[in-house]
């Protein structure tokens, strides 16, 4: 395996000295303090296509100490993060036993200092004063004492605010509750499938408990906006409006296959996450993390959106809602970023022309411009891409998805961008975008019908990611 992965602390330009040839580990799962290189490695965190596996207290070893660290597994299988106590580093030689001064055995406490600005969403959620509409999440900010994060959207909101500034959630509200709610819905729940008996369903969901276990392990002052709470919120709502289960069935869930996979990342990319499930937590970019479930989690969110996708096509159910996570539409070809690991929606969309739809169009309203959607799909005239999302002329993340972004090759005018040159883009704008772009676009290429229209006023209640 090959990757382009980088330090963290490093400038451009500059290349880690890890490779598997002196460690052991894949190219693709850098470990975060050399076990082998003899104290020349320093930590190194890849950013684009590989996996910072981050150790806390690992010393310098010998190869054959390193290698009894590594699972079970083939050759270049990463290590086990795992923190050696003092007695270990001297009994190796450490010289940290000695002098207190090894870096490679020094916590993770800096590990903020070493994060470069501009580069992931943990700088779009950076706290700023100008800019609250977009704050979310501050990893290297200090403790704010007096903000409490609604469980709902996450967002910050000064201690003396009852509800939420941006979704309107109720302080402390019991999502937990909710969501126990929704689960003992589950049983009684309908189940639909290409197996089950053909009966048209007006909904189907697809959802699964196992996606909840992908979460940050890392502590961190402030709560990652991609946390398991924010299925929670979505669930909670579902049953306390009365929609689930009544008026909906489940879909029920599957791992994606690696056939599936490699219809739209690298097979690198493919196993890279794969890998993760060997590792205590590990993370491709600062901001996108995994543990040991993750894998299988991302593996179920393309699987349910697959499944749904085929469903729908196939006549078995008029809509579909995919409750997954970790999102998608970051991941793209060959690397996973902006919390995203697979993409479900690319995913989805080669599902639904399996089933027998000849164009497929996918509508992105998420804030951020899916660059890894756009990415998979640039040169396919079959899957029209629209996206509505911050640009702000290149400098809202990622940085992509500018309106001269249209496509290459036979693709060419089927990759459409809509970028908000500003924040605090409302309902309105979002609805004469839909009604004077995306729709007439739509119906131009003979994808969607005469009598779809905008029926309902978009809300900015925000519960989760594209």
């Amino acid at each position: 395996m090959t990757s382009n992965m980088r330090p963290l602390n490093s400038k451009k330009g500059e290349v880690p000295s890890h490779g598997r040839e002196n460690c052991g580990v894949s190219d693709q799962a850098f470990h975060g303090k050399c076990q082998s290189c003899d104290g020349v490695g320093k930590p190194s965190y890849p950013r684009a296509n590989g996996v910072s596996l981050k150790e806390s207290g690992t010393c310098n070893f010998s190869c054959d100490h390193a290698n009894a660290l590594l699972v079970d597994g083939p050759k270049g299988s990463p290590a086990r993060p795992g923190h050696i106590d003092s007695a270990v580093c001297a009994q190796h030689g450490c010289l940290h036993a000695k002098n207190e001064s090894c870096m490679p055995c020094n916590d993770l406490q800096q590990e903020s200092d070493r994060e470069q600005a501009g580069d992931t969403l943990d700088d779009l959620f950076f706290f700023n004063d100008e800019e609250d509409d977009d704050i979310d999440w501050e990893p290297s900010a200090r403790l704010a004492e007096n903000r409490w994060f609604c469980l709902n959207c996450t967002m910050p909101n000064l201690d003396e605010v009852k509800h939420c500034l941006n979704c309107h959630e109720l302080k402390g509200s019991e999502v937990a509750a909710g969501y126990d709610v929704f689960k003992t819905h589950i049983a009684r729940a309908a189940l639909v499938s290409a197996d089950t008996a053909s009966v048209l369903v007006s909904t189907a969901i697809g959802f699964d408990e196992r996606m909840l276990l992908h979460s940050e392990m890392e502590i961190k002052p402030n709560p990652h906006p991609e946390r398991p709470n924010r299925l929670r919120a979505i669930a909670a709502s579902l049953a306390a409006a009365g929609i689930f289960p009544s008026k909906c069935a489940l879909v029920p869930p599957r791992e994606i296959t690696k056939e599936e996979l490699v219809m739209v990342h690298t097979s690198d990319h493919v196993e890279s996450v794969e890998q993760t499930k060997n590792m205590l937590y590990s993370y491709f970019t600062s901001d996108t993390y995994a543990n040991g479930h993750s894998a299988c989690a991302a593996k179920l969110a393309a699987g349910l959106c697959a499944d749904l996708a085929s469903l729908i096509v196939s006549g078995r159910v008029r809509n579909g809602f995919a409750l997954v996570r970790p999102p998608g539409h970051h991941a793209g070809v060959k690397q996973a970023m902006g919390f995203c690991l697979h993409n479900n929606a690319a995913v989805a969309a080669l599902a639904a022309q399996k089933a027998g739809a000849k164009k497929v169009l996918i509508v992105d309203w998420d804030v951020h411009h899916g660059n890894g959607t756009q990415e998979i799909f640039e040169g396919n005239k079959s899957v029209l891409y629209i996206s509505l999302h911050r640009h702000e002329d290149g400098s809202f993340y990622p940085g992509t998805g500018a309106a001269d972004e249209v496509g290459v090759l036979d693709g060419k005018g089927f990759s459409v961008n809509i970028p908000w040159s500003c924040g605090g883009v409302g309902d309105n704008d979002y609805i004469f975008a839909f009604q004077h772009v995306v729709l007439p676009i739509g119906h131009s290429c003979r994808i969607l019908s005469d009598d779809v229209h905008v029926n309902c006023l978009l809300r900015r209640k925000v519960v989760g990611y594209t």
